[in-house]
Order: C-alpha cells, then sequence, then structure tokens
C-alpha cells in the first residue's frame, strides 16, 4: 500500500479510480461532520456519488443513536439518508443477538440509542441508565444480601458501548456477570477517543472495553469496525463486491483496517485521529500488522474530492 495523495492523480487515473467502485461505506464521525457541524464540502461529495450511480451506506462506530436519530442528523447537516443505509453498531448488536436467538436478559452498558435498537429488537435488557458509586467501597459489599444483591438473575450476556454514566458499580456487575463463561461478551467498537473539535480528549467506548476486559479476564466480540461482521451485514442489504467497494475512514485501526481485512480499497481523509506522520511511521515499520494501517488513498478532507469529481 502506497497513501497515494489522491489529488495528485492525473486526470485519466483519477477517472480509473472513481469508476473502480459502485459501492461507498463511510464512516461518519471526522468524516462527514464534527460533533454537530458537517464538514465543509462532504455533503456535497456524497450527493455526486449518488448522482454517479454509486451506493452509499453510513458506517458507524458510534452507537449512541439508532438509525433513525442518524437519519435525522443526516437529513438536518444535508446528507441524504434511510433507515436501511444506516449501520451503526448499536444494530449491528441488536441484529446479531435477534440472529442467534437470544432469549435471557442482557446486562446494558451503554446509551438511549443502544437501548432503542435492544427494544425493536425484541431483546431484553437491564442495567441502563446511571449506576453511580455510594459511600465508599465497603458499602457496595454490605448491601442486605451481600454483592450478589447487586446481580440480576437470568442475565445471559454482557453488552458494551459508549455510556456517559459508565461508573465503578457497573464494572463490578459486568466482571461478576462474565466470571460465568457461558455469559456472552459483546461490544460495539474499541475506538479509543472521540474526534472533536477542541483540545479535550473525550475518551470513546474503547477505554471503558479495556476496563470491563481487564477486570473480567475476558476478550470480547467487536462488531464494529474492524470486524468484517460489519461488511456480512451489509451484505445482506445490498450485494457487495470487495473489489468494486470504497471504504472512506478517519480512523486506521477501524475504518481502514475494516478494508484491509474485507479487501475493499480505502480512502483516509484527515479529519479526524489519524495523521500522515501516523501513516509514515507505519510505511517505516516492519511489522506486517502495521502495514494493514496503510490507506489506498488520502486527503486532507473529504470535500477536497468535489473539485476531483
Amino acid at each position: 500500500m502506497n497513501a497515494t495523495y489522491l489529488s495528485s492523480l492525473s486526470k485519466e487515473d483519477l477517472k480509473r479510480f472513481v469508476d473502480s467502485f459502485d459501492t461507498v461505506l463511510t464512516d461518519c464521525d471526522g468524516v462527514l461532520w464534527v460533533e454537530n457541524n458537517a464538514i465543509e464540502g462532504s455533503p456535497e461529495v456524497l450527493k455526486k456519488l449518488r448522482e454517479l450511480g454509486k451506493k452509499v451506506f453510513y458506517v458507524t462506530n458510534n452507537s449512541t443513536k439508532d438509525r433513525k436519530d442518524y437519519v435525522s442528523k443526516c437529513l438536518k447537516l444535508n446528507y441524504q439518508a434511510t433507515e436501511e443505509e444506516i449501520v451503526s453498531t448499536a444494530y449491528l448488536v441488536a441484529n446479531y443477538l435477534k440472529s442467534i436467538n437470544f432469549r435471557k436478559k442482557a446486562f446494558l452498558i451503554g446509551s438511549a440509542g443502544f437501548a432503542k435498537e435492544l427494544d425493536l429488537a425484541g431483546v431484553k435488557y437491564v442495567g441502563f441508565g446511571p449506576d453511580p458509586m455510594p459511600e465508599g467501597l465497603t458499602t457496595l459489599g454490605s448491601l442486605e444480601g451481600g454483592l450478589e444483591s447487586l446481580l440480576e438473575p437470568d442475565v445471559g450476556a454482557v453488552l458494551l458501548g459508549f455510556d456517559p454514566h459508565f461508573s465503578y458499580p457497573k464494572m463490578v456487575k459486568a466482571a461478576s456477570y462474565l466470571s460465568d463463561p457461558n455469559c456472552l461478551y459483546i461490544v460495539t467498537n474499541t475506538d479509543e477517543r472521540f474526534p472533536v473539535s477542541s483540545r479535550l480528549i473525550y475518551p470513546g467506548t474503547g477505554s471503558m472495553v479495556a476496563a470491563i476486559s481487564a477486570c473480567a479476564a475476558r476478550d470480547p466480540l467487536v462488531v464494529g469496525k474492524p470486524n468484517p461482521y460489519v461488511a456480512e451485514a451489509v451484505s445482506k442489504i445490498h450485494p457487495l463486491d470487495p473489489k468494486r467497494t470504497l471504504m472512506i475512514g478517519d480512523r486506521a485501526n477501524s475504518d481502514v483496517l475494516l478494508g484491509a481485512n474485507c479487501g475493499f480499497r480505502t480512502l483516509l481523509v484527515l479529519t479526524g485521529v489519524t495523521s500522515l506522520d501516523d501513516v509514515d511511521k507505519w510505511k517505516k515499520s516492519s511489522d506486517p500488522e502495521d502495514k494493514k494501517l496503510i490507506p489506498d488513498f488520502y486527503l486532507n478532507k473529504l470535500g477536497d474530492f468535489l473539485q476531483l469529481l
């Protein structure tokens, strides 16, 4: 992989590139928008790609909204979208549980969007919402009935997405449920942080996954990018030819790696997490796993693609 600057291509090579894909999978945060603001030029690029006959899917690791909410956000920011075109991790988890005929209760560490997708799939869950730490650890252990009184019966899965109410009691409960080897451990994604426009670091779901995995001594099933399960879900809606699919993203270890895992072409935009310095470091690395993080092409921002089109 060379990480070719897309703007450096000749007109002929650029035309070959555009003609080489029929389907576009695009990340959202850091590619199409940052928080509640569209990134300049991105809406126009997707509109143009649709006009050229490309099929577009929004593939996001963000589990804080359900698909209906994502459609509303897309329309508000001038992106055309239908629920069928939204592939969110909350939906993927709910869809996975439905596909395996899951009948027990799930312990949910997640946000309202995650809960809505579980409701739509008919999955019962407990644990949603704030669970603050009492005065001290000794208080937590001296409840009537002991620690066992904290645990719900018939919990067969721990589900983890971004949770603004993540807390020590939730860690205690999750690790306790997961001490049963038959309890499923499913997470939406392992993104370490959110792309934001300020100097503040917003820890992502991956930070919470690291905490739960450490205390539970378990590795989760990750349904979001870079797991090829994402592509499997899309292929049930629209036939995917990997060689004619373009993955656009801002994060190498989720977006670009999904492309590498599935055989897609990849386009990195520099408006989110991964930088060109990161790419240069991977180019110099002898580790084959680092090589998978190098995109086929890159642009400073997706909007730059418009003038090329």
